[in-house]
């Protein structure tokens, strides 16, 4: 002890002798006041306060007084100064103590006062009276650094506050707040110890706390607030800074003195400044009185004094008792030393700078005239004070705390949450009238995106409807309800933006910790409520809102017009921005909802890319990301209905209820659809009632709420809910059973209903009748008849419609798509087992080849839901697990083509989505018959319009058959080197028997190899007779889709003649595959006859026998067949892309079938492919009728005329097509046969397009003649040399030996261009118009790439 107390002296003794120099200093400046010494005073003042930074608190209490006086002399010069300067016109910083000197003793009493502790009041009052005239200086008179230096070093005095050790004193009587000690423990950096602090009088907050520092405390509380509300009136040039440290200034002191009497007379002044200061901040963004930080305070401050004055406990006498028995707190008093000091204190007429002097002033200069009336500075608290105060109170709360709620900044918003949940467990009975806008800020907070806020908000909410009726009864809260649903419509559809998603968002809120029972009881239980709810949320979820919001934004969605800046209208339409990127609340489910990503089974993106589509979606009217925000919140009030029907106790709630609501604004719309009037005038005279397009939207809506009705009763639904408003595990209380971590929930009632989804028997037939009932208003066939695009066939009519029809339509169909997705998530398997995946099914794949792509998109999605919900991975799984009611279907409606003209679409949809399967190609046997009877010449005169969609039907079943047909070979081959292995073992061990005469008796039968057992060969048997029967069902399918496109080949359409020739080259591919398989098969059936009788099993053999395959001689039939068409095509003079497209098809099934069944066609109709090179493209001629042998049906229309129609640059993309066909059939051996017998002909038409001017051919040429170079180059050479040695005598080569002949005696100049060699070979229509240029590229390049 000894040591400490020695080593504590040694400490003192060290830092007194390094302050002494500091405080002499200070001193000699006081008394010279030259620039010299102000220069000096400001360095000893920079030393001085990392000095008093570094020493121990202990050594600096012992000094306190040595050390605060020269500093306080200081700070009194300073600011004497400064009014001196001020009334001699003298600018801030030219007085005699500089701005340097006077703020850096500022800086070291503030941290003075940081780490030493009053001991007196005397030492109080002194500083109050020298910071006092320092707190009064204007902005003119004094810098801002002084000003906040003032300020600081009073929230540093007042913060060592600490209460005294006297258990009686009336300092432990004032009202502790939570808050209170947070502030406290944050902004005290150390306390002085115990042990080297004087022996205190008296208590220092008691002192506060009393009637004798009441005028101190109301005159500082009017400096502070003044001081905040000068730098907001200074606008830009204000400082926020300051401002915010005045704030929390004022908000510490009105903590410390924490007594309900001691402020409750200053109240009304308190509200009504920090009451302008918040009501300002709805209008100001920026500068000192926009600054969220001083906002912030002001929020904490006021809710602070309003606690402690309107605290339940301080005010229970008052409220239950007669006003004139209410007593003060405190009885007077006398102590002349007091009041002496505070007679000190500035009077009325040394504080005239100040711009406004609240009663609190005025109170304060009378206490200085009348010491005697010391009750002037307190009030009453009676009833009618209570009341007054409360009714203003109440006001201030409706003009700020809404919009304080929703302030971007997220310091506020805690603030706020911090403040109401204060003020409700204090003060709720004190503040009745105010109780309901507290809880609806709470609301409001407790979806916030910022889950510090949400959290907090949330944290509240439980806690008070923990308390149930004793808090808040169910009355309050369906009157909140009903008030808040009725104004929800009028500020959806009005301008603001984002007052209208905290609104809908505090529904939310309310409806979620309202509970389950609180909505059977208000909705179920009332038809008319649960109506008008509905009507509400309809009126908001409908078409209009997407007009809602500020104009500026509505301007920014539309297009762009001339002399409007998009970057200034976006600016303007953003006033706040950080409003607009606060992250939806439905990102909370982003992990949850299934996303679907619009791709094929093979994993290859669509045309439109890869799009994530949510289930349920967003409705696509709703096209603003803050209008989605919007609909999140609508959709979960509807949700939460859907969800309370299965989550009360021993609920008696029906679904259907709610149910019928809706359905009877989505029947209204089919009823008209199907009413005679619309049968017999069509959906143009409909649609131009007067109501019928909100009859659509309405319905549209109705739709949408159906959807999330039944959403509401889903896992993922709930798990929103959970992730919402449970972001901590303490808020999550588990139902009755824990399938899904049912969210907990505080009701109304004692009873604590929490949100689950209750398994009691009967709530799932509920749910299953309900979903019934609404499939089969979805599946109304007039309502899916209804347009969505102009040239639909119920739009040709006399009456134009308009565009708002065809989007109305494309929307409530996307809607009603979205609606089954929803459907099958809440059902999984018992959507198939209930009966709806039939006509469900059928409407996807119809819709999945819309025109629309929205519809195309949201049919992908739910297609793909409902094979994940069913156990599937791919949606191809999901369609041929399903197809034999789907083709069932099929074949049905193919025999009423005229009341299912979609049924091609469908077909086509399914196979294009799926491709092909073993499983689903031979269900498609009996509709391919069917097709092919409409796309003969009696079906398409019955229905010309089915004749294309027909043809991309039979096309996607080419393609599928192609598909599989690829594979075949490859299989029966694999197949086949088994079984010759095998056979090749077989006939090895047979072989090895008979050389060592082993019976087979005598061979133990646990040691022979499985290939020796009958069971073996008929596996392979079967496998062989499965490969086989496949092969056949391709075949088959093939065949009918070759033999029905085939004559379409010659029609006039475009479309028509393009798709069959698709399918004759996927049908051409499909049949030389299934050929080859046939020859494969033929080689293991014969492998495994020679093995059955090697083994001698004779019932197998017999079997085979019996099973004889006919001859797969399939493609020489089918080219002599096409090949006639395909000359009528090559004709076609009407469409380049079919001509070029033929040549296509022409070259590649030569190549496939090989050249020997083409030659005599070449020779006898090669003259029409010839011609088309012939063709110039810059001379037009009569086309010869006689020469047109097209079969041209009576029913046709054709556009011919006796002028060729082509222009000239289609003339050239049909020679490049021909050429490029002869490249490809010339560069292949097998199909290069084929041109023998026409081949000198073909060199000189091509050596005759290469030569001339025309440079857009000579590329296909050269790649043309190359080809023709593989088949007989010297041929090729010939033609080329005798051009151009003919022009370039200089470059003839000479005879490699001497009894060779010159080139020039085996070729002479020719007399004219006709004698050219490839002239003659080439006859009628070849070119001789040569062109020097190209004549020395073309055979040069010839010469380098081919003949060297």
């Amino acid at each position: 002890m000894e040591a400490a107390a020695a080593a504590s002296d040694e400490t003192l003794a060290a830092v007194f002798a390094q302050l002494k120099p500091h405080t002499t200093a200070l001193l000699d400046v006081l008394r010279s006041r030259g620039p010299a010494s102000n220069s000096a005073a400001a360095s000893s003042l920079r030393a001085m306060a990392v000095l008093l930074r570094s020493a121990p608190a202990p050594a600096l209490q012992l000094c306190f007084e040595y050390t605060v006086f020269p500093l306080l002399m200081l700070l009194d010069a300073a600011v004497l100064c400064r009014k001196e300067g001020k009334a001699a016109g003298q600018g801030v910083g030219e007085s005699d103590i500089t701005d340097a000197v006077a703020e850096g003793g500022l800086a070291c009493l503030e941290i003075l006062l940081s780490k030493c502790r009053l001991t007196s009041v005397n030492q109080m009052a002194t500083l109050l009276k020298k910071l006092t005239p320092g707190a009064m200086l204007s902005p003119r008179e004094a810098s801002e650094e002084f000003r906040l230096g003032i300020i600081r070093c009073f929230r540093a005095m007042i913060l060592q506050l600490q209460p005294c050790s006297d258990k009686s004193c009336s300092c432990k009587q004032a009202t502790v707040l939570p808050t209170t000690l947070t502030i406290i423990s944050s902004e005290v950096c150390s306390v002085a110890h115990q042990k080297h602090s004087a022996k205190q009088d008296e208590c220092l907050l008691a002192f506060l706390q009393s009637q004798y520092a009441s005028a101190a405390v109301g005159h500082w509380l009017s400096l502070l607030l003044q001081s905040s509300d000068i730098e907001a009136a200074r606008g830009h040039r204000g400082s926020g800074g300051l401002r915010k440290e005045s704030l929390l200034a004022l908000r510490i002191l009105i903590a410390k003195v924490g007594s309900a009497d001691a402020l409750a007379f200053f109240l009304p002044g308190i509200v009504s400044r920090l009451g302008k200061l918040l009501y300002t901040s709805k209008t100001m963004i920026s500068g000192a009185a926009g600054s969220a930080l001083s906002i912030e305070q002001a929020v904490l401050g006021l809710t602070k004094a309003l606690m402690i004055v309107l605290c339940d406990k301080e005010n229970l006498s008052a409220l239950d008792m007669p006003s004139d028995n209410s007593s003060t707190r405190f009885s007077g008093g006398s102590s002349d030393h007091v009041l002496q000091k505070l007679r000190q204190l500035p009077t009325k007429n040394e504080s005239k700078q100040i711009v406004h002097v609240e009663t609190t002033e005025d109170s304060i200069s009378d206490v200085s005239k009348n010491s005697a009336d010391r009750r002037s500075l307190h009030v009453k608290r009676t009833r009618k004070w209570l009341e007054e105060t409360t009714s203003n109170i109440d006001k201030l709360f409706s003009a700020t705390f809404p919009h304080l709620s929703i302030h971007p900044s997220e310091k506020v918003r805690r603030s706020v949450v911090d403040g109401v949940r204060g003020l409700l467990s204090s003060c709720s009975y004190t503040l009745t009238r105010s109780k309901m806008l507290l809880v609806e800020c709470l609301c409001v907070l407790a979806c916030d995106d910022t889950a510090t806020v949400s959290e907090a908000a949330q944290d509240s909410l439980d806690h008070l409807f923990m308390k149930g009726q004793s808090f808040l009864s169910e009355n309050e809260v369906s009157d909140i309800f009903t008030r808040l649903l009725e104004k929800l419509p009028q500020l959806v559809l009005g301008s603001e933006e984002i007052t209208a998603l905290s609104h809908a968002r505090k529904l939310l809120a309310l409806t979620f910790y309202a509970g389950p029972q609180f909505l059977i009881n208000h909705l179920h239980r009332s038809p008319v409520a649960a109506a008008r709810f509905f009507d509400c949320l309809g009126l908001c979820i409908s078409h209009g809102s997407q007009f809602s919001g500020s104009m500026d934004k509505l301007i920014v969605s539309k297009p762009l017009s001339v002399g409007y800046l998009y970057s200034v209208a976006e600016l303007k339409s953003g006033a706040y921005p950080k409003y607009i990127s606060h992250s939806s609340q439905h990102a909370t489910s982003s992990s949850i909802a299934p996303k679907i990503s619009v791709l094929r089974d093979d994993g290859s993106s669509n045309a439109r890319g890869t799009v994530e589509y949510e289930l349920p979606h967003v409705p696509p009217w709703f096209v603003h990301a803050s209008s989605q925000r919007l609909y999140f919140a609508l959709a979960g009030m509807v949700r939460l209905v859907g969800l309370s029907t299965v989550s009360g106790q021993g609920t008696s709630a029906s679904l259907s209820v709610f149910v019928d609501i809706l359905l009877n604004q989505f029947q209204r719309l089919s009823t008209e659809l199907r009413a005679k009037d619309t049968h017999r005038y069509g959906v143009q005279r409909w649609y131009m009632k007067s109501d019928s397009g909100q009859i659509l939207r309405q319905a549209s809506a109705a739709v949408c709420m159906l959807n999330e009705l039944i959403y509401g009763l889903s896992d993922q639904s709930l798990c929103i809910c959970i992730q919402l408003f449970n972001k901590s595990s303490a808020q999550v209380v588990p139902g009755q059973n824990d399938k899904t971590s049912s969210a907990g929930h505080r009701g109304v009632t004692d009873s604590r209903v929490v949100w689950k989804i209750s398994e009691e028997m009967g709530t799932k037939d509920d749910i299953i009748h309900c979903i019934g009932s609404i499939l089969h208003e979805y599946m109304s066939p007039e309502v899916w008849d209804l347009p969505t695009e102009q040239n639909s066939e119920l739009c040709l009519g006399e009456i134009s419609l308009p565009l708002h029809l065809f989007r109305d339509t494309t929307a409530l169909q996307q809607v009603m798509l979205d609606g089954i997705g929803v459907f099958g998530i809440i059902l999984g398997h018992d959507f198939a087992r209930s009966g709806f995946m039939h006509s469900s099914l059928y409407l996807l794949l119809w819709k999945l080849i819309s025109s629309s792509a929205q519809i195309r998109i949201a049919s992908d999605a739910v297609l793909r839901t409902l094979a994940t919900s069913g156990g599937y991975s791919t949606v191809g799984q999901f369609v041929v697990a399903n197809a034999d009611y789907i083709v069932d279907s099929l074949c049905r409606q193919l025999r009423h083509l005229d009341l299912n003209p979609h049924v091609p679409d469908i077909l086509a949809s399914m196979l294009s989505y799926i491709g092909a399967s073993r499983d689903i190609l031979p269900f498609l046997e009996e509709p391919m018959r069917a097709v092919s009877s409409e796309l003969e010449v009696l079906g398409r005169h019955d229905h010309p319009h089915l004749t294309v969609p027909f043809l991309k039907a039979v096309s996607e079943i080419a393609k599928a058959c192609s598909h599989e047909s690829i594979s075949l070979p490859d299989e029966v081959q694999s197949f086949y080197v088994k079984v010759r292995t095998e056979g090749q073992a077989v006939q090895n061990l047979v072989e090895k028997r008979r050389e060592t005469s082993v019976t087979a008796e005598a061979t133990d039968v646990d040691a022979q190899p499985e290939f020796l057992f009958l069971e073996y060969w008929e596996d392979l048997l079967c496998k062989l007779n499965d490969m086989r029967r496949y092969r056949r069902i391709v075949g088959s399918l093939v065949g009918s889709c070759l033999y029905a496109s085939t004559p379409l080949l010659s029609s006039t359409k475009e479309s028509a003649c393009l798709v069959a020739l698709d399918i004759v080259e996927n049908a051409v591919v499909s049949i030389a595959k299934v050929e080859e398989a046939y020859k494969c098969e033929i080689e293991s059936k014969a492998v495994i006859s020679e093995a059955v009788q090697l083994l001698s099993l004779d019932e197998l053999l017999d079997d085979m026998d019996g099973a004889e395959d006919v001859d797969e001689n399939r493609l020489p039939p089918a080219m002599n067949k096409l090949w006639p068409y395909f000359v009528i095509c090559l004709k076609n003079k009407i469409s380049v892309a079919v001509v070029r497209r033929c040549t296509e098809v022409l070259g590649r099934t030569i190549q496939i079938c090989g050249g020997d069944f083409f030659i005599r066609r070449f020779h006898q109709d090669g003259y029409i492919i010839w011609r088309l090179l012939a063709l110039s493209p810059f001379k037009r001629k009569t086309l010869s009728l006689m020469d047109e042998k097209a079969i041209i049906l009576p029913y046709r229309n054709t556009s011919l005329t006796s002028e060729e129609p082509m222009a000239e640059i289609s003339s050239q993309k049909i020679q490049i097509a021909v050429l490029d066909m002869i490249t490809e059939i010339s560069s292949n051996k097998r199909s290069a046969i084929a041109l023998e017998s026409v081949l000198k002909k073909i060199c000189g038409l091509v050596v005759g397009i290469a030569y001339s001017g025309l440079i857009g051919l000579r590329e296909a040429a050269i790649r043309a003649l190359t080809g023709l170079a593989c088949m007989d180059a010297d041929l090729v050479w010939l033609l080329l040399a005798d051009v151009y040695h003919s022009l370039n005598q200089r470059d003839m080569p000479l005879p490699p030996i001497q009894d060779l002949v010159e080139l020039c005696d085996l070729l002479p100049p020719p007399m004219s261009s006709r004698e050219y060699l490839f002239v003659q070979y080439g006859g009628d229509g070849v070119r001789y118009d040569i062109d020097p240029s190209s004549v020395h590229e073309v055979f040069k390049r010839m010469e380098d790439a081919v003949f060297k």
